[in-house]
C-alpha cells in the first residue's frame, strides 16, 4: 500500500473511487474501502468534497447511504473534539472497566501476540502508516479488553504512526471499543477475525466463544508491558521570507488543502509547532509524508516554532487560517472548514448526530431537484 502525496494523483483516487460495494465488502480486510483517509485526515480534501463529488457522477443516496455515514462518522469525532476539548484525552463517558495497567504490551512493538492477521496487520502499519478500520478495531480489543491495559497509551502508539491519524477519531475510537465512550466492551474472537482477514488460524486464547471471550484471564502473550515514549523529530528550523504587505495562510498538519485561497497572492506557511508535536508524537513516515504533502501548495514555507514567534515575525501581516480544536491559540481571521452538512454540536451518540445530518443532506438534495 502506497500513498501518493501528488495532488494529481489524489484527485484522480477520489474520482475514481466506486462506493458500489463498499456497504457489503467494507468489514473485510481487502474490501472496497477508498484509501481517502490520510487526504481527508490532513486536510488535502473534505468529506464535503467526497460527497458532493459523487453526487455528482450520479451516485444515489441511497446506494452509498453507508459510505455516506462513514464519513458523517469523521465529522461526528471532529464536533465532540470541538465541544469536549481536552475532555476527550481521558475516559470520555465512565471509567474503562477492569483496567490493570497503562503500559503498552511488548508483544505489540514485537508483533507477537499470537494472534498471526493481527501481527500482520501491525507490521503493515508500521510499514506503510496504513491500517484496516477492522483491524484497528481488533488491535485496540486485544489489547485494551482481552490484556486489560488502559486505552490512552496504546492509542497514542498507534496515532504516532497512522498517515491518517486523527486524535479525535483515534481515541475516541478506542474508547468506544474498551468501554470508556460506550456502553459496552467489543469483542471478537478467532473465528470472526478469521472470517474478515482471510486467515484459518486455530487453537489460540481467541478461538473461544463469546460467552467465554470477556472472562478469560490475561494470556501470558500480553502480559509483558513496557512504558513508551514517543517522540518527533522535527526539521531543523529555518528562516522564511515574509511580505509584509500581503496576507498569510497558515497550514498545518491538519490542514493542508491546495486550493484553500489558491488564487490570492500571500504568504504560505506550514507551521509546525514543537509543543503540538510533544502532545501528538507522530513517526518520521507521517511527518515526511505531511511535508510532501505541502508541496502541493505553491509557494508553501516551512516554519519550525511556535505560532508567537511565527506571528512576531509576520509583523503587520495579516493572517488566515481554518478552524481545527488543536489549534485554538492561532490569532487571527478563523474561517470554518467544509464540514459534510450544517449539523453542529455534542449530539450525545452518533446515530443522534447521524439522524440529523442525514436529514440535511436530503433537504439540500430536495433544493438541488
Amino acid at each position: 500500500m502506497h500513498f501518493s502525496t501528488k495532488y494529481s494523483v489524489i484527485l484522480e483516487l477520489l474520482n475514481n473511487y466506486n462506493p458500489d460495494r463498499y456497504a457489503a465488502s467494507r468489514n473485510y480486510i481487502d474490501g472496497s474501502v477508498s484509501y481517502l483517509s490520510p487526504y481527508i485526515s490532513r486536510g488535502v480534501i473534505s468529506t464535503k468534497k467526497v460527497y458532493q463529488l459523487l453526487l455528482s457522477k450520479g451516485y444515489e443516496f441511497g446506494k452509498i447511504e453507508k459510505f455516506v455515514q462513514e464519513l458523517a462518522w469523521r465529522d461526528y469525532w471532529q464536533q465532540l473534539w470541538v465541544h469536549k476539548e481536552e475532555l476527550i484525552d481521558d475516559d470520555l463517558k465512565r471509567t474503562q472497566p477492569n483496567v490493570a495497567h497503562y503500559q503498552l504490551p511488548i508483544s505489540i512493538l514485537e508483533k507477537s501476540t499470537g494472534i498471526d492477521a493481527l501481527d500482520h496487520g501491525i507490521d503493515e502499519l508500521e510499514k506503510t502508516g496504513y491500517m484496516h478500520n477492522h483491524m484497528r478495531m481488533y488491535i485496540s480489543m486485544l489489547i485494551c479488553n482481552i490484556g486489560q491495559t488502559h486505552w490512552k497509551q496504546p492509542a497514542q502508539w498507534m496515532y504516532y504512526h497512522l498517515l491518517d491519524g486523527d486524535w479525535a477519531s483515534n481515541a475516541l475510537s478506542w474508547q468506544w471499543v474498551c468501554g470508556a465512550n460506550s456502553n459496552k466492551k467489543y469483542f471478537a474472537n478467532q473465528e470472526n477475525i478469521n472470517k474478515y482477514t482471510h486467515t484459518q488460524q486455530k487453537g489460540s486464547y481467541l478461538d473461544v466463544s463469546y460467552n467465554e471471550i470477556e472472562y478469560q484471564k490475561v494470556p501470558k502473550e500480553l502480559k509483558a508491558t513496557l512504558n513508551l515514549e514517543l517522540k518527533t523529530d522535527l526539521p531543523e528550523a529555518t528562516s522564511i521570507v515574509i511580505d509584509k504587505k500581503s496576507p498569510t495562510f497558515i497550514y498545518n498538519s491538519y490542514q493542508l488543502d491546495p486550493e484553500w485561497h489558491s488564487p490570492e497572492k500571500g504568504n504560505r506557511i506550514l507551521l509546525l509547532e514543537p509543543s503540538h508535536f510533544e502532545k501528538f508524537p507522530i513517526s518520521k513516515r507521517v511527518l515526511d509524508f505531511i511535508i510532501d504533502l505541502s508541496k502541493n501548495i505553491e509557494g508553501i514555507q516551512l516554519f519550525v516554532g511556535e505560532f508567537d514567534e511565527l506571528k512576531a515575525a509576520l509583523g503587520c501581516a495579516e493572517i488566515y487560517f481554518k478552524e481545527h480544536p488543536a489549534f485554538k491559540h492561532y490569532k487571527g481571521n478563523r474561517e470554518s472548514r467544509d464540514w459534510i452538512s450544517n449539523i453542529s454540536g455534542d449530539c450525545h451518540s452518533f446515530f443522534k448526530f447521524w439522524k440529523l445530518v442525514k436529514k440535511d443532506l436530503k433537504k439540500d438534495l430536495e433544493t438541488i431537484l
